[in-house]
């Protein structure tokens, strides 16, 4: 069933990550190693255990009177009970069976419960086996929906020609009915199911602008907004706005002026014509197979299963926590959660939830919580875990975390985005700053399924971070986000180190203004190198898809030794921002443009050496270049079609007496295969004559 699925997908997930079968042996000869006694303290949990059992034997004794532990919790409460009553003499691990350890309310780690430098403690699974911790309930006692339930449009449920396969499903929830559970995800069988939608695929389109006032208000074209979804109170307009979205509950409809007014007020920069929404959460939406609606006036939960899905046979799970695990220190006083791993689990099945009068992404989703949580923490790490079915971000490392390990997960099917570094606020003291966290060899994919403007990976007011080596695809906005600061004010966020990234399939045509790699802020020590990154699309209508984004105020920024490519709207852009240095990089196949300056000012924005520049179509330079503060020099351009290309508005030899380019060559780099991607030079490349540096793409990526 669908736990059994989960139990695969982890060791399937966790074989991919160290890749083939050559990479899945090593996984397995890792957990051999690790299933062999060393010295130290072990506990051991299993679903079969008994928290009155002392934890200390792998499985129960034959009189049942002894043998491992049921809970995590009850893992850790013995390990205080050892401290406290001597000192930590000897590495601590609790080995973990497999199965589901379902969580009535999040593990809390605080920092009674650290290890030390020499002995560590690790809650790690047991060899060969991927427990599941879990946030939430099997619904079990479901049963055929009839006309008995009240159901307002039952034609909706059963279709054209009713079989018992296309029949709806309900399940009796009193928690509900009482006000004491109200989930807004359902899994079927270990898969995300759509709540109610309407229209179940693509768009309604505002007529004209929502409005800036408080309440907002937009008018509705056709019928598409029904007067009876303001009387029930909590129907949602989802609603896409350049880069973010929001999502507000209907409440006031006007049928004769085609008006209908929201909870609270949009976004401040939300000046889009005929903006994309869709409904969620009303009965009349539920129309297609695998859409649920959660009545909670009557306690019911109603489903429409996919034609052959046997609903009987099906495990149905919905969640009941929103986080997993917190680790809860106090880095002011100097009192961390440190030493302390977690490792070889996996996270499912995380709620998220919502004020009553909406919500309002103002970008990346930033203040949403996660699954897994690390504040004040110090020398901790989250290894080789499965994070999945979340209704949030899957990791949050903040409030003066240092030292931070986030190594080998898979994230994915995640309602926000993958993990959050730091504070959005400037730290108060240097104890407040969140610094020298690591993180790597992650693989965050298929994110944004609740808040599509989340990030693969956001680092706020934070400094010295490592993110290396992780794989980022299918998000609906930008891969990498760094520093949390618009402009040239006080900013905490520097020295970060981004590199040997694979980002791709970003965007997908959703959302506006992102980039494989996005930044904002001063941020002196900050690099950018050895990142791959390809196929950024936006919506159609919008503007800004780029591969590298410095945005605004972005500044004292290296970038070298990346390749991009299929940006769609260039490989480059700067907003605005002060001396930068982008060197032997490679941008090719932009669409519209390859490179774009936003804002003329009366610094050095950029200086621009040693790149290669390869397109077909679009405009070399994009924007606004007249003031020229900037400097180029020592490139490669070529444009394939071989058709001439103005430099701005200036042709080659005029750009040159601008003192730009002065020792740049228009020439065919001699690419290996670059329409499969191949960036790999050919003997004889003028570009051996530039100086530039063949740019090795083998470490990129998560490792072995």
């Amino acid at each position: 069933m669908a736990r059994w699925r989960i139990w695969q997908r982890g060791l399937l997930c966790a074989a991919l990550v160290v890749g083939g079968l050559s990479g899945t042996l090593v996984f397995h000869a890792q957990f051999r190693a690790q299933g062999a006694h060393q010295p130290g303290i072990y506990f051991y949990v299993a679903t079969d255990g008994n928290d009155a059992w002392s934890g200390r034997q792998e499985y129960a004794n034959d009189r049942k009177t002894d043998g491992p532990f049921a809970t995590l919790a009850r893992a850790r409460d013995a390990i205080r009970q050892l401290k406290a009553h001597g000192k930590l003499d000897a590495p601590v691990e609790v080995r973990v069976a497999g199965g589901v350890y379902t969580l009535t309310e999040p593990l809390i780690f605080t920092p009674d419960d650290s290890g030390t430098a020499k002995n560590p403690i690790v809650y790690a699974a047991k060899f060969g086996e991927a427990p599941v911790v879990s946030g939430g309930r099997e619904i079990r006692q479901r049963r055929p929906l009839s006309n008995k339930d009240g159901f307002a449009r039952p034609e909706l449920l059963h279709g054209k020609r009713p079989t018992e396969q296309l029949l709806g499903w309900v399940a009796i929830l009193p928690e509900v009915k009482q006000g004491n559970w109200f989930f807004h995800e359902v899994f079927v069988n270990g898969q995300r199911r759509q709540r109610a939608r309407s229209p179940n695929t693509g768009f309604y389109f505002t007529d004209g602008q929502i409005s800036a006032a408080n309440p907002a208000q937009f008018k509705y074209r056709g019928e598409d907004i029904r007067p009876e979804w303001a009387k029930q109170g909590d129907v949602e307009v989802v609603a896409l706005q350049k880069w973010a979205e929001f999502r507000l509950p209907i409440k006031v409809v006007d049928e004769s002026a085609h008006t209908v007014t929201l909870a609270q007020k949009r976004q401040e920069w939300g000046e889009d014509k005929n903006v994309r929404y869709w409904i969620e959460n009303t009965r009349d939406a539920l129309d297609a197979p695998g859409e649920w609606y959660l009545d909670r006036r009557e306690g019911k939960l109603i489903y429409k299963p996919f034609v052959g899905e046997d609903i009987r046979r099906a495990e149905m799970v919905a969640p009941v926590l929103q986080q997993l695990v917190r680790f809860e220190g106090d880095a002011p006083a100097g009192r961390f959660v440190h030493d302390l791993t977690l490792r070889d689990f996996t996270f499912a099945y995380t709620d998220w939830s919502m004020p009553a009068n909406g919500y309002v992404d103002d970008q990346a989703a930033f203040d949403q919580p996660a699954a897994v949580e690390l504040a004040g923490a110090k020398d901790c790490s989250i290894e080789r875990c499965l994070f999945t079915h979340l209704g949030q971000y899957a990791v949050e490392v903040h409030k003066g975390s240092r030292n931070v390990r986030v190594l080998g997960n898979v994230m994915t099917d995640l309602g926000a985005g993958g993990v959050k570094i730091g504070d959005p606020t400037l730290p108060k003291a240097d104890a407040d700053l969140t610094s020298g966290n690591t993180v790597s060899d992650n693989r965050i994919q298929d994110i944004g399924k609740v808040y599509p403007a989340a990030v693969g990976i956001w680092v706020g007011q934070s400094s010295d971070n490592e993110i290396s080596h992780n794989e980022i695809g299918n998000t609906y906005y930008t891969g990498i986000s760094v520093g949390w600061t618009w402009g040239y004010g006080a900013t905490a966020a520097r020295g970060n180190r981004l590199e040997f990234n694979h980002i791709h399939d970003i965007g997908r045509g959703l959302l506006s203004d992102m980039g494989c790699i996005y930044t904002l802020g001063v941020q002196p020590g900050t690099v950018e190198r050895y990142n791959l990154c390809h196929d950024v699309t936006r919506y159609v209508h919008g503007y800004g898809g780029w591969g590298l984004y410095t945005d605004e105020g972005s500044s004292n920024i290296l970038i070298e030794n990346n390749v991009v490519y299929r940006a769609e709207d260039g490989g480059f852009h700067q907003h605005y921002g002060a001396e930068n240095l982008v060197r032997n990089n490679i941008f090719a196949f932009g669409r519209t443009a390859e490179i774009r300056r936003t804002r003329l000012e009366p610094h050095r924005s950029f200086s621009f050496e040693h790149n290669i520049v390869y397109w077909e179509l679009g405009t070399l330079l994009d924007g606004s270049w007249d003031d020229g503060n900037y400097h180029f020099d020592s490139n490669i351009y070529f444009r394939t079609d071989g058709k001439p290309f103005p430099f701005a508005k200036w042709t080659f030899e005029e750009w040159q007496k601008r003192d730009q380019d002065v020792h740049s060559l228009v020439a065919d780099p001699l690419f290996r295969d670059p329409e499969n991607a191949d960036f790999s030079l050919r003997p004889g490349s003028p570009a051996e004559r530039m100086t530039f540096q063949p740019i090795d793409l083998k470490e990129v990526g998560p490792r072995d």
